[in-house]
């Protein structure tokens, strides 16, 4: 059995609508999974229940082979970062990463030598005697990191912790949140709403929808080949058009026969996507071939985009530098069958 397993999980406020419905997850000790999705899809509340916040009404969740649906938040030995940091302004660093330890009542050579170590590993040793105001944002962020990860948690819960950070310091401290987390090998669950924070530092990503796990898998397994229409458009696509399962890996739309790398499908009528930059334009190719006509160029910087209307509908096409199109342009799209993408309509 994996170290964390969430069962069946059910979660209603007010007895009528589920905020969460049969969820299922589980982790291996030592992952980074993150729960990703929009607001209000259920994701603080899974967190919640892991925590020990919110009560199910149904399902269990065990850890270690220990059922803890009714173990109080106080007895789960859990770490916790929330996206305020939730620092005591009036105790100095030191001090608020001893806050735990000292509820434990243990002796104050280990709180001392636990606290000292819990500093260097979050970069935070020179820093011991000062105030939470006396801080940057991202150094607050290490500080509360580490208060939760010097009690030794079984489970760490990150709960949107670089929100409030700018972009760039977002970046240094996923960095050094993934760092530290393989350091100590510590499971984790972080929950984003950003898909590109999450990618960059998760082993496994939950993409949860109305409460559901829509797609549960690896980042690069996601990215590539997303299962539903909602996922894919989450994390980035934006070309969709139908298609009927015709034969083996042949499929037809409106007006084109479309070849995939795919020979087999769950229904007869599917959505197709295929990324901006996967489409070619001018292609030599002999199969998937469709006409149409610029309509907006958009500069990119190294490449420029175009929005082409064919008669699959419209499509963003990135193209190089190397031939530039302009609005009214008639240009020929090639799709790659093996960049192209079958997902379920939901």
């Amino acid at each position: 059995m994996s170290f964390v397993n969430l069962s069946n999980i059910r979660v209603s406020y007010d007895g009528k609508q589920n905020i969460l419905e049969d969820l299922n997850i589980s982790m291996e000790k030592g992952e980074l999974v993150s729960l990703l999705g929009p607001s209000g899809c259920g994701k603080t509340t899974t967190l919640r229940v892991i925590a020990g916040l919110i009560s199910p009404n149904d399902g269990s969740f065990i850890l270690d082979d220990q059922e803890l649906v009714k173990v109080p938040v106080h007895k789960r030995n859990f770490g916790m970062v929330f996206q305020s940091y939730a620092l005591f302004p009036h105790l100095t660093i030191s001090e608020n990463v001893a806050f735990g330890l000292k509820l434990r009542k243990e002796k104050k050579e280990t709180v001392d030598k636990k606290v000292a170590e819990m500093l260097e590993i979050c970069g935070l040793g020179h820093l011991g005697e000062r105030y939470p105001k006396q801080l940057s944002g991202g150094q607050r962020q290490r500080v509360a990191l580490a208060r939760a990860l010097v009690i030794e948690p079984k489970l760490l819960l990150l709960d949107e912790p670089l929100s409030n950070l700018d972009a760039k310091l977002r970046v240094q401290m996923r960095i050094e949140i993934k760092r530290i987390q393989q350091q100590l090998g510590i499971t984790t669950v972080f929950v984003t709403h950003d898909q590109e924070e999450c990618f960059s530092i998760s082993d496994k990503v939950a993409v949860m929808n109305n409460g559901v796990i829509e797609q549960y898998d690896t980042p690069e397994k996601i990215y590539r080949s997303p299962k539903t229409k909602f996922v894919a458009q989450f994390i980035g696509f934006e070309n969709f058009f139908s298609v009927k399962h015709l034969e083996e890996s042949r499929y037809q739309t409106d007006s084109v026969v479309i070849e995939t790398d795919v020979s087999s499908a769950p229904v007869s009528e599917l959505v197709a996507t295929i990324r901006p930059e996967d489409i070619e334009i001018a292609s030599a190719a002999q199969e998937n071939l469709v006409e149409g006509q610029v309509e907006v160029r958009t500069f990119l910087g190294k490449s420029y985009q175009y929005e082409v209307a064919t008669s699959l509908g419209k499509f963003l096409v990135n193209g190089t530098d190397k031939q530039i199109y302009e609005a009214g342009d008639t240009i020929v799209l090639h799709f790659p069958k093996e960049k192209i993408v079958l997902l379920e309509d939901k």
